[in-house]
């Protein structure tokens, strides 16, 4: 019989607990939402003061587990165990107080709370009078950052920070509660080179600690620096546990997908025509200036750069979320306004953003509802009626090419895992057959078989002629994919690589100038 996460508590904050081959470990689960077995008689092991890595497709049940162990949900079937004592956790805070901390891959901060704030929410220390002392959080903030060697002002606001730096201060958030397991779902997809290498440390001062770390990643490199082992799902079911040293990345990739995926960047060359995009001088004051380039038919520019370079900033602008200060915008040789996104979508340009929660799903919508709303009006209202039937065909003919994995068109997005999410955003744009296609991390936080799906879809659209413009913060995606690479530093474009020259050192060395 579980114990209650109070009794559990209690025993933890005693001592006398007693030393169990596992830190946390999750016998015979099983979770059915609607329409969908999610896991499927699952186990995982964690073991103390080691990394676990996680790996397996979108929608393989990762990250239902691991909210299952943070409390999140509460499977159908199954045990929990944390140090050997049956456990189940009913909420979060159920978690957080027996000391398991979850740092989402969607970010869950109060952007008009400043950093201290988010970190401290619901522990704020207090003064005589019973209210928040600010200058004791801001100390204990201070003194926290100083541990993990980070470098951030406590007193600013979240909003003003980059996705990188937000993803420190939930770092920051979970190791303040000084938990004994923490889960960690993709930390690093938005986190530049120097950015990972700083979290790596925190992750092995952590786990000298004897803290016990799972870390769900897509990124295969990341797997084999800093996991001592991993478990693999695939379509909700445990398929197996291994040390990272005994296996491959083709090993690994075979037991997560079932089969080989035999070339990942599936670049070919198909006849470049006319420039399509022309983009000259282009300025948004104080956050990037004099960008010119062109993108002809049937050619995908890679656009690389450190974090805060201005690369989603400079596609923001062509596609008219943020109007430019000064410069101009070319289509087809006729120079355009475009002050919306509407004008943009006008002139046949469709750009897929790297923020998917905030500015990509509208998660309260179902599928269909994601996927038809940039198509709507232009293609399926006739006499003011829309053609429903036409409509709905159209979606689910998109959702079956790009394998959505989903029980139907009327299943809410936000009950997709990440990839899929994508994936339905992906299509949203494609419905619109743009001539320009903008997409800004298009991979980011998918798994292996999903990215060389959607690499496979650009390639196609490139020979059907579309200019693609594509954003990645992955060397081998921006090497592997694109005809050329405009790179970018702090606001400016520092040069231009063709296919044949580009090299992860030259692309280092012009990100950086």
């Amino acid at each position: 019989m579980a114990i209650s996460p109070s009794t559990m508590a209690a025993v933890r904050a005693s001592g006398a607990v007693p030393q169990a081959e596992y830190l946390l470990n999750a016998e015979n689960i099983r979770k059915e939402f609607p329409g969908v077995l999610a896991l499927d008689d699952v186990r995982f092991r964690l073991k103390r003061g080691t990394v676990h890595a996680l790996m397996g497709e979108n929608g393989a049940g990762k990250s239902t587990l691991m909210k299952i162990l943070a409390g999140i949900y509460v499977p159908d079937q199954g045990e929990v165990y944390l140090k050997g004592l049956p456990i189940r956790l009913k909420s979060p805070l159920d978690a957080l107080e027996n000391g398991i901390a979850m740092i989402h891959q969607e970010l869950n901060l109060m952007p008009f709370m400043t950093v201290a704030e988010n970190i401290w929410i619901r522990r704020e220390p207090t003064n005589s009078f019973g209210l928040v002392d600010h200058g004791r959080m801001y100390d204990m903030t201070a003194e926290l950052f100083e541990r993990l060697n980070i470098r951030l002002d406590p007193d600013a606001e979240v909003r003003d920070l980059s996705v990188a730096n937000r993803q420190m201060v939930e770092i920051a958030k979970a190791v303040s509660y000084e938990s004994d397991v923490l889960i960690m779902d993709e930390p690093t997809s938005a986190l530049t080179e120097r950015e990972v290498e700083h979290l790596f440390a925190i992750i092995r001062d952590l786990r000298a600690q004897g803290i016990g770390i799972v870390y769900i990643t897509h990124k295969m490199n990341e797997l084999f620096e800093i996991a001592d082992e991993f478990s693999v799902f695939r379509d909700g079911r445990y398929i197996a546990t291994h040390a990272s040293s005994d296996v491959t990345r083709d090993d690994i990739i075979k037991m997560m997908v079932g089969r080989e995926i035999t070339q990942m960047f599936p670049k070919e060359e198909v006849p470049i025509g006319d420039v399509v995009l022309s983009v000259k001088d282009l300025s948004l004051r104080n956050v990037f200036r004099d960008v010119s380039f062109e993108v002809r038919a049937g050619e995908i520019l890679g656009i690389a750069g450190l974090v805060g370079s201005g690369r989603s900033n400079v596609a923001e602008t062509i596609f008219g979320v943020t109007p430019a200060t000064t410069g101009t915008i070319a289509i087809n040789g006729r120079t355009v306004a475009i002050a919306s996104p509407n004008e943009a979508i006008g002139h046949g340009m469709a750009f897929l953003t790297e923020d998917r929660k905030d500015t990509g799903c509208l998660l309260i919508l179902d599928v269909l509802e994601n996927m038809q709303i940039a198509v709507l009006q232009e293609r399926f209202v006739k006499f003011g009626f829309v053609a429903e039937k036409q409509l709905t065909a159209a979606c689910q003919e998109m959702s079956d090419k790009l394998r959505v994995k989903t029980p139907g068109l009327e299943e809410k997005i936000e009950n997709l895992s990440g990839g899929n999410q994508q994936k339905v955003l992906i299509g949203r744009w494609l419905l619109t057959n743009p001539k320009i296609l903008i997409l800004d991390e298009p991979t980011r936080g998918i798994d292996v078989g999903a990215k060389a799906e959607i690499h496979r879809l650009v390639t196609q659209l490139a020979r059907q002629g579309v200019a693609v413009v594509m954003i990645s913060s992955e060397m081998p995606e921006v090497l592997g994919m694109s005809d050329r690479i405009m790179v970018m530093h702090e606001g400016r474009v520092t040069g231009f690589l063709d296919r044949k020259d580009a090299t992860q050192v030259k692309v280092m060395e012009l990100a950086s100038k």
